[in-house]
């Protein structure tokens, strides 16, 4: 059984005609009867075509995006207002609602205005009988007691006199169609298909004047909290409008321009009570299609107004709860249209609104490029969640909201950017009252899922034939001590700056349950603060295994974050913990057989010091290490930390191979375009290894990091002798290029 609060909330329970009404009385509104005529008269009947088509390029791909999304969620009060932000957040829909609301509360009096011309004949009747003893022209001699009187009419009756009305005003609107359709013209020639007048109006001008027209498929989607069963009136009524709305709209300019001289159809407004078969009836639809535009507009403008002050968007939290707060058992917003009304007034008082419909006709523009966007992105992010009961295609919404940019800047660039401007603006003051907006995130992230899956189905199958010169660092790493050795950390995330991935895995002892699985979602959450407060593009997480070198052994063999294999593995030695070394050549044992990269590093209490000098040091053993040596050095120079950086690359060869080395060594920095200076080049003689070994630290003794080649199998030979070596050097990185790499 229904509650009395329950329908409060739900409203007045229109069915679907009322949505239709509010959209096609907006629709064949003022434009129609006022402006359609120029537009003819300008750019001939295959240019008025043309402006029909190319709006409803845009309005057919908004309705069908509202029509989804109205069928997927529960659309309560607000209308377009409650789609956007429930889709993209408060602050996001809060910007577009509030330009929205306020391009709606001022189409009011650009549509009071546009009636008030019905009384043109009037006027000039009575300035021609001499009644008065002034001329009578100032139109807002009508339109502001008519402005006054509708806004006390819908204030004391409510949106359910105003559905009332509209049903009368839409007979006579009807009426005075047939009564044009029927009339047999003005009696002259007949234009040809493209015949204008000289010197017209660009079409992108006039494409700006008419587009007003077409922006009122949308208009019954603000009564969505008053609507019985939106998910279906919605859609229903708002693609009905847009498609009855098209064929009058061509029709119309059929007949215009076959019964009518484009002379005439220019320079006369209302023309089309010439070629009326009783003209006076014309004058009565304009006064019916304004007035029942201008009754749609204030019964929605108040509704996105009042949702808006649910959602706290309104400056204080007094002014909120004032507006927010509706009349008896429908909830009508009493407040928020009595701000509505006084807003058209003061517009109204300002007698020319030309340059404020244009910025109107932006904001609307906006609102449907918002629309398009979000069917577009939850298409492209394909969230179980939402399931609607009618579906667009997705390249019709994406086409929509390209559509709405591009005559954004056509229709105005001036007026496009105050628009874009003002909702930036409007943008920046909301984001600090809604911070917790999880809607945009949710929807980007399936995005990003959907791009990221496919990317990395496509980056998987070209692996296979993927050449050493397209080879790119991807390391992990598998610690116990995360949080406590920030050096290795320091090391991925320069190596992921730009060049290449990082992983960081984090081990946690145990046996998997609920217990370490609490722990283990602490300590992800603990890292990713880490790696934001650092701005590391390095991706972590955590895994539980008994031991670590099961854990090793798992981590190793899966994929890495760019989606393809991990080819480089990294240890560290840290400062002042003697028993790593041996702990150390245990691991390089496990992961020796799996064709990997392997890298070491001996951190020092200096963490890379000043950053400024970078060693490699090359010997005759390093053939298979040089490569990845040279373009490790390159990438760790290339981040900001190392913007002074220089690398210096020692090669020591026996005496009798130096000379052939340093021609080699310098026609690889040349054709391989490597960033190094041929003046930070040095050969010398190798004389045996504790000799190199004393030469390497007298001569790198103040180096930020040393890089020097190793034998894996080796090193697990000797006991990892070489790890506890040259220890008068600071940050050493042991490198054993076990992969092929062309550095081209």
């Amino acid at each position: 059984m229904t509650t009395l609060n329950e329908k409060s909330e739900r409203g007045h329970d229109f069915g679907t005609a009322p949505v239709f009404l509010a959209a096609i009385s907006t629709i064949l509104g003022a434009i129609l009867f006022l402006r359609f005529g120029y537009a003819v008269g300008h750019v001939g009947l295959m240019g008025g075509l043309g402006i029909i088509l190319i709006a409803h390029m845009i309005t057919i791909p908004t309705a069908l995006a509202v029509s989804e999304i109205a069928t997927n969620q529960k659309v309560e009060g607000g209308g377009e207002y409650f789609i956007i932000s429930r889709s993209f957040g408060r602050s996001i829909g809060g910007t577009i609602g509030i330009a929205l609301y306020f391009s709606q509360a001022v189409s009011v009096a650009f549509y009071l205005l546009a009636f008030a011309e019905a009384f043109a004949p009037i006027f000039s009747w009575i300035n021609s009988t001499g009644l008065l003893p002034f001329p009578v022209s100032d139109m807002r001699l009508v339109s502001v007691p008519f402005g006054v009187l509708l806004i006390y009419v819908i204030l004391k009756k409510g949106a359910s006199l105003g559905v009332s009305m509209l049903w009368g005003v839409f007979a006579v609107l009807v009426a005075s169609l047939v009564s044009f359709f029927l009339g047999s013209g003005t009696g002259q020639a007949p234009q040809t298909i493209f015949g204008h007048i000289a010197d017209p109006d660009s079409f992108q001008k006039v494409f700006a004047i008419c587009f007003p027209a077409f922006t009122g498929m949308t208009a019954g989607v603000g009564l969505s909290g008053d609507l019985k069963n939106p998910r279906w009136s919605i859609p229903a009524g708002t693609m009905l409008a847009t498609v009855v709305g098209m064929g009058v709209y061509v029709a119309v300019v059929y007949k215009l321009a076959g019964f009518a001289l484009p002379e005439n159809l220019a320079s006369d407004q209302f023309i089309m009570a010439k070629i009326a078969a009783w003209g006076p009836l014309i004058y009565f639809g304009l006064a019916a299609a304004t007035i029942s535009s201008a009754i749609g507009s204030l019964m929605i403008a108040p509704r996105t107004l009042q949702a808006l002050a649910k959602d706290g968007l309104l400056p204080g939290a007094q002014l909120n709860a004032l507006i927010a707060k509706g009349r008896g058992k429908v909830n009508e917003p009493y407040n928020a249209t009595l701000v509505s009304g006084v807003l058209a007034i003061a517009v109204i008082m300002l007698g020319n609104i030309d340059a404020v419909a244009q910025i109107i006709s932006m904001f609307f523009m906006v609102t449907y490029g918002a629309l398009c966007g979000i069917s577009f992105l939850e298409h492209f992010a394909a969230n179980p969640s939402y399931r609607p009961a009618f579906r667009t295609r997705w390249f019709l919404s994406l086409f929509g909201a390209v559509m709405c940019i591009l005559m954004m800047f056509q229709m105005s660039p001036l007026y496009a950017i105050i628009a874009i401007a003002s909702m930036t603006l409007l943008h920046l003051a909301l984001s600090r009252y809604a911070t917790q907006d999880k809607s945009l995130t949710a929807i980007f992230q399936g995005v990003l899922f959907q791009l990221t899956r496919h990317l990395h189905m496509a980056a998987q199958k070209r692996y296979a034939s993927s050449h050493a010169k397209d080879w790119r660092p991807s390391f992990i790493m598998v610690s116990e001590d995360t949080l406590e050795h920030i050096s290795a950390l320091d090391f991925l995330r320069w190596i992921s700056h730009r060049y290449g991935f990082s992983t960081l895995i984090h081990y946690i002892p145990g046996k998997l349950s609920a217990e370490t699985t609490k722990i283990s979602r602490q300590m992800l959450r603990r890292l990713i603060e880490m790696t934001a407060s650092s701005r590391a593009a390095v991706f972590v997480d955590t895994v539980v295994s008994p031991t670590y070198e099961t854990a090793l052994a798992q981590m190793t063999q899966v994929a890495g974050i760019s989606g393809l294999e991990n080819n480089s593995v990294l240890f560290e030695i840290p400062h002042g913990e003697p028993d790593a070394v041996a702990k150390t050549v245990k691991n390089c044992r496990i992961v020796a057989g799996l064709d990997m990269n392997i890298c070491i590093l001996r951190s020092s209490a200096r963490r890379f010091g000043y950053r400024r000098q970078l060693h490699v040091w090359l010997t005759q053993e390093d053939e298979a290490n040089a490569r990845l040596m040279i373009l490790l050095a390159f990438i760790i120079a290339g981040h900001p930390d190392w913007k002074d950086c220089e690398i210096s690359v020692f090669a020591s060869f026996p005496k009798e191979e130096m000379e052939s080395q340093r021609e080699k060594l310098t026609e690889r920095i040349l054709s391989e375009r490597l960033p190094i200076s041929l003046k930070r080049l040095r050969v010398t003689p190798y004389s045996g290894d504790d000799l190199f070994e004393s030469q390497v630290v007298r001569t790198s003794a103040e180096a930020d990091l040393t890089l020097l080649g190793f034998d894996t199998e080796e090193l697990v030979g000797k006991d990892g002798g070489m790890l506890s070596s040259f220890t008068g050097l600071h940050d050493v990185l042991f490198v054993d290029g076990r992969q092929e790499i062309a550095i081209r």
